[in-house]
């Protein structure tokens, strides 16, 4: 069901973990592209009907307008289970006192008497967040995009999800109640290329956003590539994955049932355990064959993620290894389940989020850790972060200073002016000491 890579021994790379020796799903965003361009150039031209035509062609509906009324977004909150409606409330909770923590403050500083640079963190002004659909319902995405961008204080955002056929060509009505619940109005019944075109260049409908956020297939990560530039985005969110470090300390029990939690997402979801004990691992491989015969979505997802080449049981020779391994694969989630846990967590350099010890399984994070679960995948969590405030938050400096300190500086601005050819520069200096530039201390 999942392939093994022995790293033991001489096997172990000396100069450093190739990434191509590990698992990772093959996905070929720059192929993509060419198809998702004309999609893109499509909706930039023909707005609403071109996404009401994509909706009956990728979708399977025939949809009248893109805008979901209010009164739907309204009625999905009334007619949700009241269960759900309160694990969502209390997944919002939790977001908000996580994120509250992460408001930037503006901080000025005093270069030289009369001198200061202040950094302004301002938030952007106008944001899409998109909204996965298709084999599953994600309102938890919902929160995981709003909650930040409302934190930081952007003014205005729209919500994308594609039209389910099920549901009169409306998002599912769990991700329509999700907004309710957060306060957006402005939701829209689009998905894919199509719905980041739509945000990146406006219809008559919506408006023109300056950032797109949340995750997608492949054709949203595309999409996001081709129009980055005219929009900002958060990342290029590729399929799911997992990695788990894990020791004989380990039980196999929770290791199997979470390397599954995340390859029922999608066929090429990552689950990828490494570890030290060949006797966990085979445990491990026991369990995986218990307990995907007792789940769901085995055919269509489990079986395909768990046995493509983008899983796989690393083996090595010790936690050192181990976390050489990890970091090379800079994993979306990465959970840690080995003797002093914690300290080895804090070793972990590479990695989108981190789940410490037997009880903080990725579940948790997808929901209601408080953390947020939009996080770089793909490798890119390397030199990427997650979905976060500072996300849409722009920092500019404001410089101010007075004649006086100006004039104390001058002579090294003209200096290196002239140094890089570009005497206009100096002459602005010049101009305001009427061309006789003070002599630098």
């Amino acid at each position: 069901m999942i392939s093994r890579i022995d790293l033991r021994g001489d096997a172990f790379p000396v100069n450093g973990i190739d990434r191509d020796l590990l698992p990772r799903a093959e996905l070929d965003v720059e192929a993509a592209l060419e198809k998702v361009r004309p999609i893109c150039d499509d909706v930039h031209h023909r707005g609403t009907a071109a996404l009401i035509d994509y909706a009956e062609r990728f979708d399977g509906v025939r949809i009248d307008r893109v805008r979901v009324p209010a009164d739907a977004i309204a009625r999905a909150l009334e007619e949700l289970d009241p269960a759900v409606r309160a694990a969502l409330e209390e997944s919002i909770r939790r977001a908000r006192i996580v994120h509250r923590e992460q408001r930037r403050t503006d901080t000025t500083v005093q270069v030289v008497p009369g001198g200061t640079v202040t950094e302004r963190w301002v938030p952007v002004e106008r944001v899409g967040l998109y909204v996965p659909g298709g084999r599953s319902v994600y309102p938890s995405s919902v929160i995981m995009n709003v909650v930040p961008a409302q934190e930081a204080g952007v003014a205005s955002m729209a919500v994308s999800s594609p039209p389910q056929a099920d549901f009169g060509g409306l998002p599912h009505p769990t991700i329509l109640a999700a907004c309710a619940l957060l306060g957006i109005d402005e939701v829209y019944a689009a998905g894919g290329a199509q719905a980041v075109a739509m945000f990146a260049y406006g219809t008559d409908e919506c408006r023109p956003v300056n950032m797109v956020t949340g995750p997608g297939n492949i054709w949203v990560a595309a999409a996001k590539r081709l129009l980055k530039g005219r929009i900002g985005i958060d990342a290029e969110a590729g399929p799911t994955e997992i990695a788990v470090l894990a020791d004989r300390t380990a039980d196999p029990v929770h290791v199997a049932a979470d390397l599954i939690s995340q390859a029922e997402h999608d066929p090429l979801a990552a689950s990828v355990l490494v570890t030290d004990s060949e006797e966990l691992a085979s445990a491990v491989e026991k369990e995986l064959e218990a307990q995907v015969a007792a789940t769901r979505h085995v055919e269509d997802r489990i079986v395909p993620a768990l046995g493509g080449r983008q899983s796989g049981i690393v083996l090595v020779d010790g936690i050192e290894q181990g976390l050489a391994v990890v970091d090379a694969y800079a994993a979306e989630h990465l959970e840690i389940q080995t003797e002093n846990a914690a300290a080895v967590a804090a070793r972990v350099r590479n990695a989108g989020a981190i789940f410490v010890g037997p009880y903080a399984p990725v579940s948790l994070g997808d929901y209601a850790a408080g953390s947020n679960h939009v996080l770089p995948t793909g490798g890119c969590a390397c030199h990427s972060s997650g979905l976060s405030v500072q996300s849409f938050l722009r920092g500019i400096h404001v410089v101010d200073y007075t004649r006086e300190a100006l004039a104390e500086i001058a002579g090294h601005v003209v200096t290196l002016a002239e140094a890089e050819d570009l005497p206009a520069h100096g002459a602005a200096i010049r101009a305001r000491f009427d061309w006789k530039v003070p002599d630098s201390k």
